[in-house]
């Protein structure tokens, strides 16, 4: 299975609860942090959820 780089390029301050709950469900907690997944339909739905927050690039 193919897999994704996301890294977090802007703050959850001031957004809402479900946007902080997906951040933390992907395991990003600060700015500039990076995680790798695999690229289930799950992930990219969460990733598309706060695509605004953060960045992927395929890994």
């Amino acid at each position: 299975m193919a897999k994704i780089k996301v890294k977090q390029v802007k703050s959850s301050i001031k957004k809402p609860q479900n946007q902080k709950r997906t951040l933390t469900a992907l395991g990003l907690k600060k700015i500039g942090q990076v995680v790798e997944h695999d690229t289930t339909p799950n992930i990219l739905g969460m990733i598309n959820k706060v695509k605004h927050l953060v960045s992927t690039e395929e890994a």
